[in-house]
């Protein structure tokens, strides 16, 4: 998988690239020709660590039509010999810009327009900008795209075939239904539809991947099976389903030597079924696993772990959290969820300490920042604020964000602002609620943003709210 490069967090293109609202402040404050370098940067190199997950379309877009930058370089991108490389269409090479280009549309920007326009009509990854088009482009511009799109598709049964996937994997239907009234394009389109419609009816009727047998011994071997096929595909938790159906308390020994010592699948299993039904060897089980079995078992156990509920797994969280192990780790992870005050200086321990060794994106970040939120503990703020600078995640930083508004007294005044520009919309609403007007700034970006017809439904109520106490 693709893997970013994000450059220092005090620079221009470091904060662009992680979303951060000073990204925005510090490029319309820069010379116009190193903010839009920066900018097309990061639109033609998506630098989310997660592009599925992460917003940053809208944040460019904005920024975009603030510095009234060209979309040669889009242009280019999109249509390099790259674009048809694979056999694939690559998203991830083409989605960001593709989406900036929706919302720039959106924005009235008309040469955005032609040119998702004509990436429908030539690009590999057309779907995505048809989608962009649906909700944007006029009925009439949409149907002189459909004899483009379905020239795609030979009329052959394999080429009616991928029509009709096609068909079902659009986001956006209206082009689809569009062309299907058309009287030169509609019979092939409602075919397709139908077709589609038809292969769910089917495939609904037809009983769906492999069972086990009706014994603990036959479900713990199904997951053995699964885990040696299919390794990226474990069957530990399906089976662990399946065990609290037929487990009864003569299994009770034959599940215990599973977890103890049975084979990677089994093990897994057997497991995750004695930590869901708080069995009371289940805990030893789990640091036994966490030290001896291989990493798929051991992050099995740690995982289910995070999962138990009851009060004996928090007694033990409380004395595994000084291990500085991946169980120790786990243990922090429970006490920030569900730990008392009297775990606070557990909680930030951990947090000092995965920080020191794992850096800024470590994986129990999100939830050992948002525990120290929960728990209010105040001694926390310094690693926060450096968590917020550094993060290259948009969404752990909005975590780190409302962990500082509980935090840190000073959050209001300073990091809220930032927030307004925030890629994430979440972020951007908890500043709306949170930053103080004495700021200049602040005013004239609440105005904005209550104005801005792209802008999320909850931060303009979150806007509307602060700025008229009855949300009108």
């Amino acid at each position: 998988m693709f893997e970013p490069v994000i450059a220092p967090s005090g620079t221009l293109l470091g904060l662009l690239q992680r979303g951060r609202g000073d990204g925005t402040l510090h490029a319309l404050a820069a010379p116009e020709a190193e903010a839009v370098a920066a900018l097309e940067s990061c639109v033609l190199h998506d630098p989310r660590p997660d592009w599925q997950v992460e917003n940053r379309s809208l944040y460019y877009a904005r920024l975009w039509l603030d510095l009234d930058a060209g979309l040669d370089a889009v242009a280019e991108h999109l249509f390099h010999p790259d674009d048809h490389g694979d056999d694939r269409p690559d998203e991830q090479r083409c989605g960001l810009a593709l989406a900036v280009l929706g919302h720039l549309a959106g924005y009235g920007r008309t040469d955005a327009l032609a040119l998702l326009r004509r990436y429908a009509e030539r690009g590999a990854c057309w779907q995505w900008a048809l989608d962009e088009l649906a909700v944007r482009d006029g009925d009439e511009a949409l149907r002189l795209l459909g004899p483009a799109v379905l020239a795609r598709f030979p009329r052959t049964p394999e080429g009616e075939q991928a029509l009709a996937a096609a068909v079902a994997e659009s986001f956006e239907p209206r082009p689809w239904n569009l062309w299907a009234k058309d009287e030169r394009l509609g019979a092939r389109v409602r075919a397709a539809q139908e077709r589609r419609s038809f292969e769910l009816w089917q495939r609904q009727l037809r009983p769906r991947g492999p069972r086990p047998d009706w014994s603990v011994t036959a479900v713990l071997d199904w997951a053995r099976q699964g885990y040696e096929e299919k390794p990226d595909q474990p069957r530990h938790a399906a089976a662990a389903r399946c065990l609290a159906a037929v487990a009864l308390a003569t299994d009770h020994p034959v599940l215990v030597a599973a977890a103890r010592g049975g084979e990677d699948g089994a093990r897994a299993a057997a497991l995750a079924h004695l930590a869901a039904v708080a069995d009371t060897e289940a805990l030893d089980l789990i640091e036994l696993a966490a030290q001896t079995g291989s990493a798929y078992v051991a992050e099995t156990a740690l995982c289910v772990f995070g999962c138990m509920r009851s009060a004996a797994a928090l007694r033990r969280a409380r004395g595994w959290v000084r291990r500085p192990d991946a169980l120790g780790t786990a243990a922090a992870v429970m006490l920030a969820r569900r730990g008392a005050p009297q775990d606070s200086e557990a909680v930030r321990g951990a947090l000092l300490r995965t920080v020191r060794l794992e850096g800024p994106d470590a994986k129990a970040l999100w939830a050992l920042t948002e525990g120290a939120g929960r728990l209010g503990i105040r001694e926390a703020a310094p690693v926060l604020r450096h968590v917020y600078r550094e993060t290259a995640s948009s969404q752990l930083r909005g975590i780190t964000a409302a962990a500082l508004a509980a935090t840190d007294a000073a959050f209001a005044a300073s990091f809220a602002v930032e927030c307004l520009w925030d890629c994430e919309e979440s972020t951007r609403e908890l500043a709306a609620r949170t930053a103080e007007t004495a700021d200049a700034r602040v005013a004239e970006r609440l105005r904005r943003l209550a104005a801005d017809p792209a802008e999320e439904a909850g931060v303009q109520t979150a806007v509307r709210t602060r700025m008229s106490p009855d949300g009108s």
